[in-house]
């Protein structure tokens, strides 16, 4: 960082792009920022809630990257575990730790190494996530479902069908019968969509280049050690997560920003930006109903692209106003659950304490509830349960949209109703449950149908805009994981640095078939 800021550039939002932007700035430039966020709290959708002593990470943030940018970045934050946590010890677990690295017992600033487990529920039975067809599939689905599978794997392979739809896609890389058993009905929960009418452009992005014969690969390579930087992100098998949940990283990042120069504004709102000749003068922002306005050299925007075109005065093309007003996206809603124990019980050669599944979350398939999944926080960190050895903490998760029955209920009767279903599943018994707390999220999941099909002619007016950087999931509308986000900060500013006219390279993150960083 030099000694002397010139320039400034103001940052819409505190999530992990708008942060990033920040402190690449000051890193490597002469630029000071500043971050308005809207909410009280920093990390967006990457942050971490408490209730009563017990912290929930909204959505669940794995720490993997194939970015050695990133990965650098976050052990510069908080190193990882160079001695065994407190949930390691009591299960017997030993693993490679960090020569160096700090002790989680007496050290808050670390990153804990996790086993990746996820796995699908369905018929009342766990599946392998990512779908294979193993020896536990087989025994589950029985014979005949099997083959039948394998037959339509097969024939999808011979047989290619044109990617117009996100149906057609996943059918290309399982097969229809595994499709419709464990992609259709779980795809409309999280979408309330039909797969037939959302954009193949989804699956390529979040399944990459998945599929059920590199799934099947993996698994028999895993006793020959091969190497996760050449695997699916969907199949590694070990990551980093912050000690006290994914929030604890971004307050880090934070506190580093406002220590090295940099200004963080909570309960501060974009209000208005004022546009001239293809460049932003001025955003009006609102804290505690009181406006104020900014003027800066640069503008990054992490807010949702629909908000961000809304909120701009003028020289924005109509057919523009219009297609962003109208893109879609998906709220999530997830409850906290404190229970005695699970009914489940751990079958796995997995060691964990008191026999709990050794699961990070699990995809609930079955099409009778509207659970969509389930985290189990005591297998992220147990630094995040306030008495981890004696109860379980979960997060029972739903998708929905702003407005609908769901997102309208009160908070006790949606309560009762989640703690019913994941009952009716056979995962608790609701007479172990302790303590419970409900949390909402609007535009959690920016979705790829409706209007966005035109969204090209929204990001050239953007692109257009010669001082603005739209970074980050919803400042791309992009389902991105949260290194991409930060790649994405992380080319804005190498653009700025570095003079580059066009901003296409911040789109191409996480847009084609392989990261970014790989090419």
């Amino acid at each position: 960082m030099k000694t002397e800021q010139t320039k400034t550039a103001l940052i819409i939002g505190a999530g992990p792009a708008g942060l990033t932007a920040a402190y690449q700035l000051l890193k490597e430039t002469d630029i000071l920022p500043i971050i308005i966020e809207k909410e009280n709290f920093p990390g967006g959708i990457s942050r971490t809630m408490e209730h009563n002593g017990n912290r929930i990470d909204i959505g669940g943030h794995r720490f993997f990257s194939k970015s050695g940018e990133v990965t650098r970045l976050w052990e510069e934050l908080m190193p990882t575990q160079g001695f065994p946590s407190k949930d390691d010890k009591a299960a017997g677990r030993v693993m490679q730790w960090n020569q160096g690295g700090p002790d989680p017992e007496t050290a808050d600033r670390v990153m804990l190494l996790r086993n990746r487990v996820s796995r699908i529920f369905y018929l009342r039975k766990f599946f392998d996530y990512p779908v294979s067809l193993s020896l536990r599939t087989i025994k589950n689905l029985g014979l005949w479902t099997t083959l039948k599978a394998g037959t339509g794997y097969l024939h999808s392979a011979c047989f290619k069908r044109k990617e117009i739809n996100l149906e057609n896609f996943m059918i290309n890389r399982f097969g229809a019968p595994l499709y419709r058993m464990f992609f259709k009905d779980y795809t409309e929960k999280v979408w309330g969509k039909k797969p037939a009418d959302i954009s193949p452009e989804w699956g390529s992005q979040r399944v990459k280049g998945l599929s059920l014969t590199k799934a099947l690969l993996h698994a028999l390579s895993k006793p020959f050690g091969k190497s996760e930087k050449n695997v699916e992100t969907s199949l590694i098998e070990q990551f980093r997560y912050p000690k006290k949940g994914p929030g604890q990283l971004w307050e880090t990042m934070g506190a580093e920003i406002i220590k090295m120069g940099g200004k963080i504004l909570l309960n501060t709102e974009a209000a208005g930006i004022s546009i001239k000749d293809g460049k932003i003068v001025s955003v009006s922002v609102e804290t505690d109903g009181e406006r104020r306005t900014f003027q800066a050299d640069y503008y990054f925007s992490t807010m949702p692209v629909s908000e961000l075109i809304g909120a701009m005065d003028k020289e924005v093309p109509e057919e523009v106003r219009k297609i962003a007003r109208e893109l879609p996206y998906r709220d999530f809603i997830t409850v906290g659950l404190l229970v005695d124990k699970l009914k489940i019980k751990n079958a796995t050669k997995l060691k964990t304490v008191a026999g709990l599944v050794p699961d990070c979350w699990i995809y609930v398939q079955d099409k009778d509830v509207r659970l969509g999944r389930v985290q189990i926080f005591n297998n992220w960190s147990p630094y995040m349960v306030q008495d981890f050895e004696h109860t379980v903490w979960i997060g029972l998760e739903y998708f929905c949209n702003e407005g609908d029955a769901l997102w309208n209920m009160g908070d006790l009767e949606f309560i009762a109703f989640a703690t019913g279903e994941v009952e009716k599943i056979g995962l608790i018994d609701r007479k172990s449950v302790r303590d419970s707390v409900r949390i909402r999220v609007k535009k959690a999941y920016p979705a790829y149908f409706g209007s966005y099909q035109h969204f090209d002619r929204v990001k050239d007016f953007l692109n257009s805009v010669e001082n603005l950087y739209c970074i980050g999931r919803n400042g791309q509308h992009r389902y991105n994981n949260m290194d991409h986000s930060m790649l994405t900060a992380m080319e804005a500013v190498r653009n700025i640095r570095t003079g580059a006219g066009s901003k296409e390279s911040l789109w191409e993150v996480n847009a084609a078939s392989e990261y970014h960083e790989e090419k």
